[in-house]
């Protein structure tokens, strides 16, 4: 049904748009945690219990106090300012729920890596899909407490990174840190976008 104007002579009012946005990362790292701190919405959970039967499946190593593991997604939506609605996904990090992960990247504008500098290898498989996708991705180390710190620069060098691929730190439990790292990717997947000259 289209809009009418009204006797006022005013417009109806702009619909924001909607962005889908993919929150990934190695098992444990946070993806679940960031969802849910910038989600404006009670997030969506398809979390389940890690039993015994995990044990030499899921690597625990850093992250023994995790009880529960995301097995197929999670969602979450955020509001920056009146322009743009995002759509947040986040991927399960564990090898066995890989095959979810191109479903949920169709139609995605860009992605969040999560990297722990305790583990910083698991990104990896993250940072490998989105560069063989052509996804735009940003790398975001979350900042756990008693981690290793290391400058930006070692981190980007050390996952082999582009130089315009953002990275950046974040706290995944705040909401405003979250937001932050969003903003930059909206912005980065829309610099890697095609001018309409170039198409």
């Amino acid at each position: 049904m289209a809009f009418a104007r009204s006797d006022s002579g005013t417009t109806p009012p702009k619909m924001p748009t909607a962005i889908k946005l993919l929150i990934a990362g190695g098992f444990g790292v946070g993806k679940t945690t960031m969802v849910g701190a910038v989600s404006e919405i009670r997030p969506l959970r398809t979390e389940e219990t890690l039993t015994d039967r995990s044990v030499g499946v899921d690597d625990l190593s850093g992250v023994e106090a995790k009880a529960t593991t995301t097995v197929a997604m999670d969602f979450g939506r955020i509001s920056i300012g009146q322009d743009f609605v995002l759509y947040l996904f986040g991927t399960p990090g564990q090898e066995r729920f890989w095959f979810v992960w191109d479903e949920l990247a169709r139609g995605a504008l860009g992605a969040v890596v999560l990297a722990d500098t305790r583990r910083l290898a698991d990104c990896f498989p993250s940072v490998d899909y989105f560069e063989r996708r052509g996804t735009p991705f940003v790398v975001a180390v979350n900042c756990f407490e008693g981690a290793p710190v290391f400058e930006l620069d070692e981190v980007k060098l050390a996952l082999n990174l582009s130089q315009d691929v953002p990275i950046m730190l974040c706290d995944a439990r705040k909401r405003e840190s979250g937001k932050e790292v969003l903003i930059e990717l909206v912005k980065h997947a829309y610099g890697k976008r095609p001018t309409a000259a170039a198409r």
